[in-house]
């Protein structure tokens, strides 16, 4: 859950990894750093903060360096423990968890070495600085220290011995290699090193790479040499821009209609073929997925069993991974990850695929390591989703997961409804939802908040909570509207609104108990709703969506509380792009 750059050209290198970064703090920017070889010696200037923190390193002469933005695991977000880590005449950057850190650590004191900072990292350039002593080998030492790690890792490594090359490796966590004329330039993901005229090369889990200038080499686990062709690599799409909105959240929110408009599977799919055989086989499904992914497959679920009749169960990726699972035959695994590089993700899909069963991904990246260990893969072609809290993904997700439905339904005999109707009715839902921010100073220093409802009005409260938290920092919990009186009642008072969603008209008059329970209490309760219904004067404001069916209303209903979370974060004063404590691609456990 860092990103890490480097550059070995003809260029200075500061400006280029400070660009760089600037691109991948979607990652992490509780610290950053740059560190730039130059007539031998190590400039590194690393801050606690965001990446505009490091501006003064700019200036830094040299045309070989490599880059850190952070988001912390070991150690608290310092200067101390930012990265790059020095060791004597190595520097190195790390993406990734060194689980073995403290044994690791323990050995090198035991040689009578002194480290600076509390990171698990830092003992990555002891390794490798005590091997390539032993060896006088880059790459070899590199592959010495490699083979002590237990964990995750992508690695960029300097010697101050040798002012044009970098030797990086991965394991379990994303790295990319891009050549141009007369450089070469590393990076955790594309959108650091995108730019016309570049080739972009994916390393794969054990592979090392070695750069020169303009010129890289790859190697396997047992360092022999390997060709890798390049892949596709589009400056517009892997460059995202504002477009006049002040935040990427509210433009990604704006490109809803878009993304459901593009994920969504027809007929003319070059996959739909095949992804039809694997439904008809399929008798059983598991959805494996982390965060709003996982709200995600909940919805998709309720969808496989109205439409298709499959029985489908969802499961936390962090949880399944260390289950034994029970697999009916014919079981099916989809595995849901927004970038393709979730770590327990990754592992529930690993886990499935040692048991001998199929996986199908689906996921908004291209070249993710999700898509290359899965059998058949879904791409829901959101575009780049820049801030942290998902939203526009989300609903991507969603048109694909439903089309897999609908597919299996067909494979049935059966039929689904059409999605051709969502992107326009999205439109018109983001259009109302611009409501929701009058309710805003409701929210704002409230003790908890209540996001509630039942089938898939639940599903899209519970996304709607998680926005809410991740942004705004104040408690939310998405709750099922019938079970607040089993206990959770007794939290709620005047100072907790509730957000009650409402789509499903056949539950409508369950739901409004709740309304009525809640306001009871004294609770403000605001309501999403797309019909007229009488809540007996005890709604404080509600906003109506356009109707639509009901097993897709997630898809619609998620958008005004998409938007709450986003008014009320900026009324607290919060960055809705880069919320505190969090990052886009969680590559660690």
């Amino acid at each position: 859950m860092c990103g890490i750059v480097g550059y070995s050209g003809k260029a200075d290198a500061a400006p280029v990894l400070l660009e760089g970064l600037a691109r991948l703090e979607y990652r992490g920017y509780d610290s950053a750093g740059i560190a730039v070889l130059n007539c031998g010696a190590f400039s590194v200037v690393k801050r606690k903060g965001r990446v505009d923190a490091l501006a003064e390193a700019r200036s830094l002469p040299g045309h070989l360096g490599i880059g850190h933005t952070r988001w912390a695991t070991h150690g608290a977000p310092c200067e101390r423990n930012a990265h790059p880590h020095v060791y004597r005449n190595i520097c190195i950057v790390h993406n990734g968890i060194v689980e073995n850190a403290r044994a690791l650590r323990a050995e090198c004191e035991v040689r009578g070495e002194a480290f600076a900072s509390e990171t698990d990292s830092e003992v990555i350039a002891h390794l490798v600085a005590f091997s390539y002593g032993q060896r006088g080998d880059l790459l070899a030492a590199v592959h010495a220290a490699c083979q002590k790690l237990r964990g995750s890792w992508a690695i960029a490594v300097m010697c101050s011995d040798l002012p044009a090359r970098i030797v990086c490796a991965r394991m379990r966590s994303p790295l990319i290699v891009a050549t141009g004329k007369e450089e070469c330039l590393i990076a955790s993901d594309v959108p650091a090193v995108a730019a016309p005229g570049r080739l972009v090369y994916v390393q794969e889990d054990g592979e090392y790479a070695q750069v020169d200038g303009g010129h890289v080499a790859f190697y396997d686990a047992a360092l022999r040499p390997v060709s890798k062709r390049p892949v596709a690599c589009d400056p517009h799409t892997d460059l995202p821009q504002k477009g006049g909105f002040t935040h990427f959240m509210a433009k990604e929110m704006s490109e809803v209609p878009q993304a459901l408009l593009h994920s969504a599977i027809g007929e003319d799919d070059r996959q739909y073929l095949q992804l039809f055989k694997v439904l008809c086989q399929t008798q059983y499904i598991y959805i494996v997925a982390c965060g709003t992914a996982y709200h995600s497959g909940l919805c998709a679920k309720l969808a496989f069993e109205e439409f298709a009749r499959i029985p489908a169960e969802v499961c936390f990726a962090s949880e399944f991974r260390y289950r034994t699972p029970i697999f009916p035959k014919n079981s099916l695994v989809i595995a849901v990850s927004q970038s393709g590089e979730t770590a327990d993700t990754l592992a529930a899909a690993s886990l499935a695929k040692a048991c001998g069963i199929r996986v199908l991904a689906v996921v908004n990246v291209p070249h993710a390591s999700l898509t290359r260990l899965a059998d058949h893969c879904v791409y829901t072609d959101a575009g780049r989703e820049v801030a942290v809290a998902a939203t526009k993904s989300f609903q991507a997700q969603l048109a694909s997961l439903y089309s897999l439905a609908a597919l299996a339904a067909k494979a049935r005999g059966r039929q689904a409804p059409s999605l051709a109707g969502l992107p326009a009715l999205a439109r018109e839902t983001l259009a109302v939802s611009q409501a929701v921010r009058a309710w805003t100073p409701y929210f704002v220093g409230a003790r908890s908040v209540f996001f509630v409802g039942r089938g898939a009005d639940y599903c899209a409260a519970l996304e709607g909570s998680l926005k809410f938290k991740e942004i705004t920092y104040l408690p939310s919990e998405g709750y099922p509207a019938g079970e607040l009186k089993h206990g959770t009642l007794a939290l709620v008072d005047a100072s907790t609104p509730v957000v009650v969603v409402l789509t499903c008209r056949r539950l409508a008059e369950k739901t409004l108990n709740a309304v009525h329970e809640v306001s009871a209490r004294g609770a403000n309760v605001f309501l999403v709703t797309n019909f007229s219904c009488d809540t007996g004067g005890n709604v404080r404001a509600g906003v109506l969506l356009p109707r639509c069916e009901e097993a897709y209303s997630p898809a619609l209903s998620v958008i005004p509380l998409q938007a709450l979370a986003y008014y009320v974060a900026l009324a607290c004063g919060n960055d809705p792009d880069k919320p505190r404590n969090l990052a886009k691609s969680v590559t660690v456990e």
